[in-house]
């Protein structure tokens, strides 16, 4: 079975397991922070690389010249 997942429902779904995944912290030094940064960014890009994505779906933009 295939899933239609359109753009907006995959950011959605992007944007509430990050909003999910964010937790009151301490202050952190500069290097923590940098380094919590790369890693949700490694593991939303993780997520997005899962998903199956068909030739015909429409991009957000289109290039004129």
């Amino acid at each position: 079975m295939t899933t239609r997942l359109t753009r907006r429902k995959l950011a959605a779904a992007v944007l509430t397991a990050a909003a999910g995944n964010a937790l009151p912290q301490t202050p952190a030094a500069p290097d923590d922070e940098l380094k919590a940064a790369r890693d949700r960014l490694e593991a939303t890009s993780a997520a997005l690389a899962k998903q199956a994505v068909p030739m015909s779906t429409e991009p957000a933009f289109q290039f004129k010249a």
